[in-house]
């Protein structure tokens, strides 16, 4: 059969199926805009924990202790709860996308064209982020940088299209809004369905899924990329000492190089000889897990004291792994003089595993996981 157009003025399609109406696109869109804040606020928190800038770095609090822990947490659970809000919003607005004609006026194309920024910067967000979380990267780009750059142009996108569809909201923002009121009472049954089907699969998904970072949530942890049950002493391995290129051969002849007014070397026997200091401190990771472990080691601080720094003084910390972008890491005042932040040379009462940092790795209080350096070889004053 030939294709043939449809008459001027209508629709190439049209659609017959119901709640795909402002109401039941508003109370989605409340939901799915607070996932998207609380992921964006703990994402930017994220960042600037792993890459401060030079004005912050020695401002970043050392407290709570658990902070990472609790907003990484929030940032990965959030992210992966936007995943079903975001196909119901899609599902509740896509017969919009194809609105006929497609462009009315200058005004309606600066729209769509700020609906689609949205909708594309929110999927590769989400998508980018869930696949982080199992630490799969089939890009050619760096996750990092291009991560934290989208977020802000998501967050753009999403307050210019809340701005533009401010009037819409606002008449469906309650079932007793001026515009709800005026939609078919026989939906509001089935809309009520939907939403709580909306909201009872989100629920499964957190609660499937968030064990990995709470550990009361640990028994429902179904589908979590990560357990933090399952590792080597108690934790799991993001980082291998076969990825990182660090064997016990390489590791012959040790010895902690501690740079600064005064230097000096130490062996792992002389480090062991130093009052040795015991905290409970969790390993948070970017991916979202976390885990809570006893250590055991040397105070930073005392190490710094030793090579002659002051009482303000900060590190850096230079890894023996033979590449990677945490080879070298930068520890503010606040991290360094924490008397919880230990050149940790056993965990859970036995020395370290190779995998775990072997001989000595850092061990801090609300830091992400990318910043507890092992196989240290040298530590600077800074």
């Amino acid at each position: 059969m030939p294709f043939t157009l449809p008459p001027p003025g209508r629709p190439p399609v049209t659609f017959k199926g119901r709640l795909h109406d402002a109401r039941t696109a508003t109370a989605i869109g409340r939901w799915l805009g607070l996932a998207i804040v609380v992921c964006f606020a703990t994402g930017v928190l994220s960042h600037c924990l792993q890459h401060p800038p030079h004005w912050l770095a020695d401002r970043l609090p050392s407290r709570p202790y658990w902070g990472y822990r609790v907003t990484q947490g929030l940032h990965v659970a959030s992210g992966t709860a936007a995943i079903p809000l975001l196909l119901a919003k899609l599902w509740a607005v896509y017969p919009r996308l194809f609105a006929w004609p497609p462009v009315r006026s200058p005004r309606h194309a600066l729209e769509r064209l700020s609906v689609a920024v949205l909708v594309a910067a929110g999927v590769f967000q989400l998508i980018t982020g869930f696949l982080n979380t199992y630490q799969w990267y089939p890009w050619p780009f760096s996750f990092v940088p291009v991560h934290y750059a989208v977020a802000w142009l998501l967050l753009g996108a999403l307050l210019l299209h809340l701005a533009v569809q401010w009037p819409r909201i606002r008449a469906h923002w309650s079932r007793r809004s001026e515009g709800t009121l005026a939609l078919p009472a026989a939906d509001g049954p089935d809309r009520r369905q939907l939403l709580t089907a909306v909201a009872a699969g989100v629920g499964a998904v957190t609660l499937t899924t968030v064990g990995q970072s709470v550990t009361a949530l640990a028994p429902f942890e179904l589908f979590a990329p990560r357990s933090p049950e399952h590792g080597l002493q108690g934790l799991p391995v993001n980082r291998t000492a076969a990825a990182a290129q660090v064997t016990e051969a390489s590791l012959t002849g040790w010895r902690l190089t501690v740079d600064g007014p005064r230097p000096y070397l130490l062996t792992l026997a002389e480090l062991s000889a130093m009052a040795q200091y015991e905290v409970t401190l969790p390993i948070a990771c970017v991916e979202g897990w976390s885990k809570s472990a006893h250590w055991s080691g040397v105070r930073v601080r005392d190490l710094l004291e030793r090579a002659g720094a002051g009482p303000r003084a900060g590190a850096r910390v230079v890894s023996l792994e033979a590449a990677g972008a945490y080879r070298v890491m930068e520890m503010g005042r606040e991290y360094a003089q924490d008397p919880l932040t230990l050149l940790a040379l056993r965990l859970g009462g036995e020395p370290l595993s190779l995998d775990h940092g072997y001989p000595a790795r850092i061990i801090a209080p609300n830091r992400p996981g990318v910043l507890q350096t092992k196989w240290v070889g040298r530590l600077e004053v800074a």
